[in-house]
């Protein structure tokens, strides 16, 4: 007889049926959300250079990828503008005629049951590139709150389901549900960047959304990467004032806070699986040393499996695609 236990735990490892029968973690189209980047024109499908497979669309390209989007199964959308102009305080986005205000009309006119979550910043808007109002030489928090709601309530006129605010502006979240409630839309809802760090791994979006600081950096207002107590005090404090999903971006390198928010909260929580991550999975795919379906699915359930909700992803329509198939 044997001197192993009884238990042998490869006995349920030994078939892909097998393994598939005791399946802890499982992914599927529903549990993401697509970003998009629109820009204006017509007849745009621009490659964005630093984020292969990703592109800059026009709002009529935009029609077909909503198109695909809701053939996958993929229930949302999280949307980008690139203006045709900026100034100083980021007017553009809560001009009733933006971009992003635009791009959801569209997609409400061709796709109503599709979520539109916008992203509620205005870096992508200003000059200088920065996420809000300029005071002498530093974002001014207060100030920039009041056209975050701006912004927020122009979305939500257009037919936005969620706004998404991503400026870490302390007070951001109290600021859009007074500001949408006022105006008469108490059910949109409000997805926060609770917990979102000051991290090099946005490098390729800001190539693709056209918004790095032209001076300086985000960190007095991202949070720092070492911190991670810190992030539950600013998903707490977002659930307190009135946050329906809360967030974690970067979602790899911060799989642990994804954990323990998890833990800790019963708030449906979102994980932004961000640009430098994609592309860090694309370029190892284009080795011989990586079989990139089976590392990009591997990325992806670590994140569902670290607690994510949500998983916000440029990844979601390949990935979507190998569901279907397998």
């Amino acid at each position: 007889m044997s001197n192993f236990p009884f238990p042998r735990l490869r006995r349920l490892r030994n078939s892909d049926a097998m393994r598939g029968l005791v399946q802890e973690t499982h992914i599927s189209p529903s549990d993401f959300v697509y970003p998009i980047f629109v820009t204006h024109g017509r007849g745009v499908r621009r490659p964005i250079e630093s984020m292969p497979g990703i592109f800059q669309l026009s709002l009529d390209y935009l029609i077909q990828e909503v198109e695909e989007i809701n053939a996958l199964g993929i229930p949302g959308v999280l949307l980008f503008g690139i203006p045709d102009r900026k100034d100083d305080e980021g007017s553009e986005a809560h001009s009733p005629t933006g971009i992003i205000q635009e791009a959801i009309r569209i997609i409400k006119q061709t796709s109503p049951d599709l979520i539109v979550m916008a992203d509620v910043c205005l870096c992508e808007y200003t000059t200088h590139g920065h996420c809000g109002i300029i005071r002498e030489g530093v974002v001014d928090n207060d100030p920039t709150l009041e056209i975050l709601s701006q912004v927020a309530v122009c979305q939500a006129d257009a037919g936005a389901d969620i706004v998404a605010p991503s400026a870490m502006m302390d007070g951001q979240v109290a600021s859009l549900r007074l500001a949408l409630d006022d105006s008469g839309h108490e059910t949109t809802s409000i997805m926060s960047y609770s917990a979102k760090y000051a991290s090099s791994f946005y490098g390729p979006f800001r190539v693709a959304a056209e918004s790095a600081p032209q001076e300086g950096d985000r960190r007095g207002y991202q949070m720092d990467p070492p911190n991670s107590r810190q992030a539950l005090l600013e998903i707490e404090q977002d659930i307190a004032e009135g946050a329906d999903i809360v967030m974690v971006k970067p979602a790899l390198a911060y799989l642990d806070v994804i954990a323990t928010a998890r833990e800790q909260f019963i708030s449906p929580l979102a994980a932004y699986n961000v640009s430098g991550e994609y592309l860090m999975a694309k370029l190892a795919s284009e080795t011989k040393w990586f079989d990139g379906q089976r590392i990009i699915t591997e990325i992806i359930t670590g994140i569902k499996r670290a607690g994510a909700d949500i998983i916000i992803s440029y990844h979601a329509k390949e990935v979507s695609k190998w569901l279907i198939e397998s």
